[in-house]
């Protein structure tokens, strides 16, 4: 039987008192103001729409964290920086002077409404470590008990690829996950995912037929994927495909998420409403421990374990740690304690856990008997490469 589609939203409203909000850039991007189709700064219209409509849920007693995107956005115009391809140094320049610009903004038209914000800037290494995350989890905690609304972007002024979190979906997904949320509200520049790509006219679709909104999936699986891989928006990091991927993240937390227009004036007011807006990626079901979601979706996996088909039947059927005799072949540069993907032999990933071995020693030691590794490591020995407790079956 079918989850009824209304029925699952008003339980999501009855039980919500905690609500991460994602503005993406397209939603408070200047619209009217577009060179080499980049937007020209944020609308502080917009802005002021966010605030109020945050008003209004809070009004009814939800607390509200927002993760906002535009900050390199606002640098560029302020900059002068109009060119597709901007260097690392520019973007982070872009991002220093956008986003104390962009948190003046919402802190104008939040104290209008006699809201306090604060702002909270986040990089890989915040959510990594786990007493860093832990800390941030508890700072949004205080900040909402005193009635303050966080504002939160990626730390973009001194990210580089190997710390930063990817995209702000990704961003407002954990963010979720670490509060506690009840609902991931994402505000995009369309309806919600489509059955095909909403930008293209029907008789350009491959299937000749017109898009059909989906207001419900119950479970991301990677048709739909790459469905939701068909169309990026020149004004976003990611597209829909990341809030897809945010949505599975979410899930996985026991968090319900819903994807909106943002464009829309009243579109957080519809969904307050219990009206039947966007898609939302819900299956009813609850969530994995905290530190297990951690170790699987928050952590970057520094490398790969293939093992063999007995190990995998230990780990999925008994519930088994991963022992050196189960492996395989061992692939990248990792270290004791970091994360990694497990696959099977058909190179399916299909666990991720924290390891005890460096790659240079489990190298050494795969496929070997547990009394064998004891013989030839002596001290250095561990009795599974991934135990039980720092492993998560995906």
């Amino acid at each position: 039987m079918k989850p009824d589609n209304q029925h699952l939203r008003q339980e999501i409203l009855k039980r919500l008192k905690r609500v991460v909000v994602k503005v993406g850039g397209s939603v408070i991007a200047d619209r009217g103001k577009k060179s080499a189709g980049l937007a020209r700064g944020f609308s502080d219209a917009a802005v002021r729409r966010i605030a109020t409509q945050t008003q209004r849920i809070v009004e009814t007693g939800r607390e509200v964290v927002l993760v906002s995107s535009g900050a390199v956005m606002a640098g560029r115009s302020r900059l002068n920086l109009q060119r597709q391809n901007l260097t690392i140094p520019e973007k982070q320049a872009c991002a220093a002077v956008g986003q104390s610009f962009l948190m003046r903004t919402y802190e104008r038209h939040f104290e209008k409404l006699g809201l306090r914000v604060a702002q909270i800037l986040l990089d890989h290494f915040d959510l990594a470590d786990r007493k860093r995350y832990l800390n941030a989890e508890n700072t949004i905690a205080t900040l909402l008990r005193h009635g303050v609304i966080p504002v939160i972007n990626e730390n973009d002024t001194v990210s580089v690829d190997e710390i930063k979190i990817g995209d702000n979906d990704t961003l407002a997904a954990t963010v979720a996950c670490l509060v506690d949320a009840q609902l991931l509200i994402i505000l995009s520049d369309v309806e919600g995912l489509y059955t095909c790509d909403p930008s293209v006219k029907p008789a350009r679709q491959s299937s000749g037929e017109a898009p059909e909104l989906i207001s419900l999936v119950t479970r991301v699986t990677p048709d739909l994927e790459r469905l939701a891989g068909m169309r990026n928006s020149g004004l976003t990091v990611g597209g829909m495909y990341t809030k897809v991927l945010a949505a599975k993240k979410t899930m996985s937390f026991g968090v319900p998420t819903l994807v909106v227009n943002g464009l829309a004036p009243d579109c957080l007011e519809k969904v307050f409403a219990g009206e039947s807006t966007g898609t939302l990626f819900w299956s009813g079901k609850g969530k994995i421990k905290n530190r297990k979601h951690w170790i699987a979706h928050t952590l970057k996996p520094a490398g790969k374990i293939i093992i063999d088909a007995g190990a995998r039947k230990a780990i999925i059927a008994r519930g088994k740690s991963l022992l050196a005799a189960g492996v395989v072949r061992v692939e990248g540069r990792f270290e004791f304690g970091t994360a990694v993907r497990i696959l099977d032999e058909n190179q399916v990933e299909f666990a991720r856990g924290l390891v005890n071995y460096g790659f240079r020693d489990l190298e050494q030691i795969k496929g070997m008997k547990t009394a064998a590794v004891r013989k030839l490591l002596g001290s250095g020995y561990y009795g599974e490469v991934v135990h039980r407790n720092d492993l998560v079956v995906l």
